[in-house]
């Protein structure tokens, strides 16, 4: 019988394997569930971007191995950064097609990481920030992203002992869970900080395309000098809503994409060719879209929260992405909140806690329905919950 490896007993399971049961159940005596826990795009992709797709899969070089990205795809890249970020990027050199952004995210410390060395993590972080880590047997540091600190990093509390070790710093803003964006004052003192300690930046910025209210957000790689410390990763997961497609790209310092592409070349044998011709098209012809998307996520995001609010619910309202970071009565744990609002309303949010030791007290809410469901959460929330 085989035994599960070490690495594998540093993880814990998690709270989305209970969730996702406890749903099932409900579902399964009949009961109707909204579910707002994950966050995964609802709608489809654009038309255009359907075409693009179809078009594509009919040639007869679509169904060979691609290896890396098309430099098609990465001139798309160069392009998109350069008309919405002003960021200039050298395709031939500065531009990694990935396999979504989290195919990046989880693989850098494999590349960069030894047993023992320490990443700076914000907390409360995605999650598969600190799983990654933990399987290159990183050592964490948690950065508490703190309402009183506008949910960023205080980097002046980061120990000097801790700053000297650290090798690398994951940063996501605008995030998930938590929905803040980040001024270029704040990514000014992470360069001036990463230059001093020589930590390599990593910027998950995969919700940079859904940004509220005319606001916009900042490319860390829009700071001058931050290509010389990091990285930056995004993907069209959630901007074009090509979730399942698999397709994103690291962008950024040429030494480190030079370093990654030993262990990348060992993983998998590129995106599907169609997939990246679909992708180069939303790159290329998306803006108007991504207006149309943006619009889609500010409605439900008004109708959730400022019904909420109503409800004596008082959630603050996100500047950005599909999420809401949502405070909850100071005499329950985000776990208990989370299954009985499940068992009490049919409504499945997410527990703070499932992000980190500092997500304690929130619960995070998808807005991942049209909406008339959104609405009807409300309803159901204010008829069968005390929130006070």
């Amino acid at each position: 019988m085989l035994i599960e490896s070490t690495r594998l007993q540093r993880f814990e399971t998690l709270i989305f394997q209970e969730l996702a049961k406890r749903k099932k159940e409900k579902i399964a005596k009949g009961e109707t569930v909204i579910d707002l826990s994950i966050g995964s795009p609802d709608q489809p992709a654009p038309s255009f971007i359907k075409k693009a797709l179809i078009e594509a899969i009919e040639k007869p070089s679509a169904f060979q191995y691609t290896l890396t990205g098309l430099p098609s795809f990465n001139e798309a890249v160069a392009s998109f950064y350069k008309r919405k970020y002003g960021v200039s990027i050298d395709p031939s050199t500065e531009v990694m097609q990935t396999m979504g952004s989290q195919d990046a995210l989880v693989h850098l410390p494999l590349a960069f990481m030894n047993e023992g060395d320490v990443v700076l993590l914000p907390d409360p972080g995605y999650t598969a920030y600190e799983a990654a880590f933990k399987i290159a047997g990183a050592t964490i540091y948690p950065m508490p992203l703190l309402e009183e600190n506008h949910f960023l990093p205080d980097l002046s509390a980061i120990p000097e002992s801790v700053a000297k070790k650290a090798k690398m710093m994951v940063l996501n803003f605008p995030g998930n869970p938590v929905p803040v964006l980040a001024p270029k004052s704040f990514y000014e003192q992470v360069v001036h900080f990463a230059k001093e300690h020589e930590i390599l930046v990593v910027h998950d910025f995969a919700y940079s395309e859904l940004i509220f209210e005319g606001k916009e957000a900042v490319s860390f790689l829009s700071i001058p000098d931050a290509k010389d410390v990091g990285i930056e990763c995004n993907s069209l997961s959630k901007s074009f809503n090509m979730a399942g497609c698999r397709v994103g790209y690291i962008i950024g310092n040429e030494t480190i994409l030079t370093q990654f592409s030993k262990l990348k070349s060992h993983l998998d044998y590129g995106v599907f060719e169609p997939i990246q011709h679909a992708a180069t098209t939303a790159l290329l012809h998306g803006d108007d879209f991504l207006v149309e998307n943006n619009r889609l996520y500010e409605e439900r995001r008004n109708v959730l929260v400022n019904g909420l609010q109503k409800i004596g619910w008082n959630v603050a309202t996100p500047d950005a992405t599909m999420f809401v970071w949502a405070k909850i009565p100071a005499t329950m744990n985000s776990v208990q909140f989370t299954f009985d609002l499940l068992e009490q309303t049919g409504v499945v949010v997410t527990p703070g806690s499932a992000f980190g030791t500092h997500g304690e007290g929130y619960v995070r809410i998808a807005l991942v329905e049209r909406k008339e469901l959104l609405a009807e959460a409300v309803q159901r929330i204010s008829h069968c919950f005390t929130l006070h």
